[in-house]
């Protein structure tokens, strides 16, 4: 476990694509996909908190504080992060950063904030975050708790919402990781389930 690093579960979008609701609630292999996700997270980091909208009973068997999003009008995974640094400044100030994770990503690495961390502290960044397949996923990042401000006010004041627009004005080391080979295929760790088909297939990695 990193103790100066706190967790955020985002959990905040509308689920368009996969027809509305918690697509994390979902179940795949006998379990909600967020019961996977915190068992990958959970010894990664020190205090989690989930970011979710409305009523925050629907996540009472988790054992997790549920934070709303920071911002209103559903501002996407930005909102999700600024609510992560505000909520471990208010409730982990002993938390310099906050590690980022998508809650529908129940293959992401055990070992990835680990890797986010030695990697800004080596490169000199302020910020982390993952790729994979080519592509970056800044969903699952590192961000230091002193820039909950400045997010905010480029939110609020500037109306920003896309995470590369603001994470663009900092230093940011990208860190790769393999495909993981499983005995049902290739799986990209950072494999998310945003369609009905992505969850069947799922199922065929559950257990990896």
């Amino acid at each position: 476990m990193t103790p100066t690093v706190a967790g955020v579960l985002l959990a905040g979008g509308q689920s368009r694509r996969m027809g509305g609701g918690d697509k994390c609630l979902r179940p795949l292999g006998g379990q909600p996909i967020l019961a996977h996700v915190i068992a990958r997270v959970r010894a990664q980091v020190g205090p989690l908190v989930l970011n979710a909208n409305g009523d925050p009973a629907r996540f009472a068997d988790f054992g997790l504080p549920v934070a709303a999003d920071a911002v209103d009008g559903f501002a996407g995974p930005l909102a999700g992060v600024l609510t992560g640094l505000e909520w471990a400044a208010a409730h982990a100030p002993d938390c310099e950063y906050v590690a980022s994770f998508a809650s529908d990503a129940p293959f992401l690495p055990t070992d990835l904030v680990a890797r986010l961390s030695a990697a800004r502290a080596e490169q000199g960044a302020d910020l982390a975050c993952a790729a994979s397949q080519g592509r970056s996923h800044p969903v699952f990042g590192l961000w230091p708790v002193r820039l909950a401000a400045a997010l905010r006010q480029a939110m609020v004041e500037e109306d920003i919402r896309k995470v590369d627009v603001w994470t663009s004005r900092y230093a940011l080391a990208t860190v790769y990781f393999s495909t993981m080979e499983t005995p049902a295929g290739s799986l990209d760790p950072f494999f998310n389930a945003n369609h009905p088909d992505d969850l069947a297939a799922a199922e065929s990695f559950a257990g990896t």
